[in-house]
């Protein structure tokens, strides 16, 4: 496999994240997302200082970017991730290396815990959020319909050992 480079996104980004994010939709166990949005909507609800790209040969081949869950104060510290991989591109050590920037770049904003909720038939992408220090805390049962199925949600979160230990 060839070297694999972490930056930040920007929005000259989109058409390549956008295009990785529907064929994440596609498969029916990453979102309940139709479609993509545009990149104002996108850009809107993530946070900018936790949003980065994976480069392969500078072809985009993943993303991960952090949205806030509330704009209580109280929730300051804690955000929402979304981890994204080329379909061409998966099991080759791309989301590990996305989830270990977005895990720093979280707590250098101060973040204190991030959380996560999953489709139960998503097993890699649940195992990918254990390896990182992730944990299930529960299941939201019939929490949505996708094409007139009711789905469940498990929920993660992680808890950082260095911010909010106070």
């Amino acid at each position: 496999m060839k070297e694999i480079t972490i930056v930040q996104m920007t929005a000259d980004s989109w058409t390549d994240v956008a295009r990785i994010y529907e064929s994440g939709i596609a498969t029916k166990n990453a979102t309940f997302e139709r479609h993509a949005p545009d990149w104002d909507s996108w850009n809107n609800a993530h946070r900018s200082d936790c949003r980065f790209i994976a480069l392969i040969d500078d072809k985009i081949v993943g993303w991960a970017a952090l949205s806030n869950v509330s704009s209580r104060c109280v929730y300051s510290g804690v955000a929402e991730v979304s981890v994204y991989v080329d379909s061409d591109f998966q099991g080759n050590g791309i989301g590990d290396r996305l989830m270990t920037k977005l895990v720093k770049g979280s707590e250098a904003s101060g973040i204190w815990t991030l959380q996560a909720g999953i489709f139960p038939e998503n097993v890699g992408s649940i195992r990918l959020h254990e390896k990182h220090g992730f944990r299930i805390i529960g299941k939201k049962e019939r929490i949505g319909k996708m094409d007139d199925t009711w789905r469940d949600v498990l929920q993660l979160e992680r808890r950082s050992k260095i911010i909010g230990t106070d």
